[in-house]
């Protein structure tokens, strides 16, 4: 079992431990090592982490994923799009699940539980940036989200594709969420 809840401040370091591993497993045969080397440290991620916990000014939902021991196995962030390209107010920056917790559900109760409280701060819309040769795509597009744009990102010093997905109708999104 699992449950779903906001994250606290307290929980930094656990969540910069999901990010560092979960890149890791996630990126390890689609990232060039090198790259994935520059731009993964399980320091930067905490303070990265403590900064948006404890700060008062970013605006940004945050929920984890615990095991039945209470142990942080997932989390997603999300908040305004941030590329003002796109004719949606909403972003997800970033869902990961450790390896060993994927293919149980916990994907879909973060991703409904961040449409949740989206929806309620009058969100209409969803965006999602994915690695187009990431297999994680499918868990989007499962979701009913479609394709809407695609192009290049620097990691490291490499070159790589990304795809933006998207949810139009965040009620959608929610209903379907909600009949799974």
């Amino acid at each position: 079992m699992f449950q779903v809840r906001k994250a606290r401040p307290e929980d930094a370091g656990a969540i910069a431990n999901v990010h560092v591993k979960s890149w890791i497993t996630t990126y390890s045969n689609l990232i060039d090592d090198e790259d994935l080397r520059q731009v993964i440290s399980y320091e930067k991620r905490k303070a990265q982490w403590e900064a948006i916990l404890k700060s008062s000014n970013i605006s940004q939902f945050l929920y984890v994923a615990e095991n039945d021991k209470q142990e942080v196995v997932g989390f997603i962030n999300g908040g305004n799009e941030r590329s003002k390209k796109f004719a949606y107010d909403g972003e997800i920056y970033a869902i990961y699940i450790l390896k060993e917790y994927q293919g149980k559900g916990i994907g879909r109760q973060l991703l409904k539980t961040l449409t949740r409280a989206m929806k309620k701060e009058g969100y209409q819309s969803i965006l999602v940036w994915v690695l187009t040769s990431n297999p994680s795509s499918k868990f989007y597009e499962y979701h009913g989200a479609k394709p809407v744009d695609e192009e290049e990102i620097t990691i490291g010093t490499g070159t790589y594709q990304e795809t933006a997905y998207g949810w139009e109708d965040i009620g959608i999104l929610a209903e379907k969420l909600n009949e799974r």
